[in-house]
Formats: structure tokens, sequence, C-alpha cells
């Protein structure tokens, strides 16, 4: 019988890393040794219900050799993100763009899409920070998703996503063209030091404008970092204190110029490599069409669907993230 050592747990950032690590190999193993079983069961079988001529027990092993099937996708998936960063949790934002009312509404609609596929995925969200539009949805929000493989999957969902509607707003009945943004950095852990010198930063603090919550726009805590070297802009107005929120912003600054960095040393990799593809961070990604007729094209892998109310709804983002990832490898 194994025992823990006893000294284990006296450093506790070791002791949880050994842990994330060991149930990362989990991951692996038990499924991929759940499916050699259940195959193995079925290779068994299948020459005796061919031998009795059992047309019941045939048509259930078929069934299950479709089932494990699908447990194998499932694995090559996950086969496929195995970037870097692709295991950690992120900071996903999603802004408005050109259009005033209709670019916000737009931008509320796709937070709806996005929230209930996380949902559907069993993870968790928080809000970071949220800008409400003038008259009707968001101008910008920033969500801190948790999930296994959060980044992997919505990194797929970075650029640019444009509608084509019939505006509700236009009492003309005309059709419109909305836009807006989603980025998506990836969560970095403690234990990766990305130096930032205070003077590269302007601070500057506002009164929270969200909804919910006591301090929201009664102090001026909400914090928005802006890192000059790089441009980069990051904003909470999440937590009670000025000091809290600054810290938010902070991580995710942190974050932001680490993802960067790889990003660089990807891509030089792949120069080096002779590797032509086109950039996967290209502007705008995805189409969505609901009038005159209803389709949702990804620009990148040319995947589409026609079910706009399943997309929509959250139930569809899987098929467009998966077709992503095949294309980039």
């Amino acid at each position: 019988m194994l025992q823990e050592a006893p000294e284990f747990w006296s450093d506790q950032a070791r002791a949880q890393k050994m842990i994330s690590e060991s149930n990362m190999l989990r991951e692996w193993v038990v499924p991929y040794q759940e499916i050699q079983r259940r195959f193995q069961l079925v290779q068994e079988l299948l020459p005796d219900a061919y031998a009795l001529d059992d047309h019941s027990l045939i048509e259930e092993l078929v069934g299950e050799l479709q089932a494990v099937e699908k447990e194998i996708e499932k694995l090559e998936v996950r086969r496929m993100l195995s970037g870097e960063l692709d295991e950690k949790n992120c900071f996903f934002s999603i802004n408005s763009g050109a259009g005033g009312t209709e670019a916000c509404d737009w931008a509320s609609m796709l937070l709806r899409m996005y929230q209930r596929w996380i949902e559907r995925k069993g993870w968790k969200y928080e809000v970071i920070d949220w800008i409400e539009g003038d008259v009707v949805g968001i101008k910008s929000v920033t969500l801190k998703v948790t999930g296994s493989y959060a980044y992997g999957y919505l990194k797929a969902e970075g650029g640019v996503h444009r509608l084509v509607r019939i505006s509700p707003f236009d009492s003309n009945a005309r059709r419109h063209t909305s836009f807006a943004s989603v980025d998506v950095t990836p969560e970095i852990t403690d234990d990766i030091q990305i130096e930032i010198r205070p003077q590269d930063l302007r601070v500057d603090t506002y009164r929270s404008s969200g909804a919910g919550g006591q301090h929201v726009n009664v102090t001026d805590s909400a914090v928005r970092i802006t890192h000059l070297p790089s441009g980069f802009v990051v904003s909470c107005q999440n937590e009670r204190s000025q000091f809290q929120n600054k810290e938010t912003c902070l991580k995710m600054l942190r974050s932001k110029l680490y993802e960067s960095e790889v990003r660089k040393r990807e891509e030089s990799l792949r120069a080096m490599g002779g590797d032509k593809k086109a950039n996967a961070w290209g502007s705008q990604i995805r189409n969505y069409v609901f009038q005159p007729y209803t389709l949702v094209k990804d620009a990148r892998t040319g995947y589409e669907v026609g079910n706009v109310q399943a997309m929509m709804d959250g139930e569809l983002l899987d098929d467009f993230m998966i077709a992503f990832l095949k294309e980039s490898k």
C-alpha cells in the first residue's frame, strides 16, 4: 500500500502543482483504458454474435463501437489542445464595434451565446468588467472563464464577429450589419514571472458602472491600466476595493504580455519551418446571417450551419471550435 510522504504538504504550491499534473495525466489514462476495455469486449463478442446470427446482439455491439468511436474523437480533440497555454483558464472579452445601439445589442447577444455554452460545458465564469450600452446591450464585457482547457477552446473565437439582420431598432425594417470583437487571453499562474515596470503603466480610476453591489457608482474603485510599451489596456470593476481591482488588472496584463511572447515564439518557429498557413487571429472570423436567409459561416475554415437559433443558444459552438483546431494543425 502506498503511503503519502509526510513532507508532501509542507510546500503547498509544489503539492498543488503535482496534484494538477497528476489530474491531467489521469484525464488521458482513464478514458484510454476505458476505450480499450470496451473495444476488447466488442472484439471478443462480435464473432460469436455473427456465428449465432444474433441480430439484436450484433446491433447492440455495432452501437457500442459507434459510441467508442465518439470517445476516441473526444481524445483526438484533446490531443489537438496541446499548445503551451491551452490547458489554462482565460479572460474572455467582448467589445461592440461601430454601429452604436445595433453593435451593443449584438455584443450582448454574443455574451448570452457564450454564457450558455460555458454552462453547457459545466464550467464557471465571473464578470470582471462591464460597460453597458447607452440604450441597450453592452459596450464591453470581460469574463474570467474557469474550465478544463478553457483557453484552448475559446482561442478559436478571437476576432471580429459580423451580424446581418433586419434591425429591431429600425422603424423602416431595413437590413443592418453589426460588428463585435472577441479577445481571449490565458490566465497565467504565479510560477510564471513577467516583469512589469511601474513607469510603463498609466493607471486610471473611475466609478464602477456594472450591475449589482453597493460599491457600484459610489467610489472610484474601478481601475483601468494601460501598458504604454505594448498598448495593452485592461480594466476591472468587479472587486470591492481599488487595490483589489488593480491587482486583477495587473494579473490580466501579465497574462496578455506572456501570451504575446508565446505567440511570437510560435510564429517564429512556424516561419523557420516554412509554415504558410494564414494567421488564425485575423480580423473577421465569422458571419452570422439572420435575414434574408439563416446561416453561420466561419471565414477561416469554411464550416457553416443553417440553424442560427441553436447556434445562438450555444449548442453548436463546439463544432466551429473543433473545425478551427483541425485547420490550425
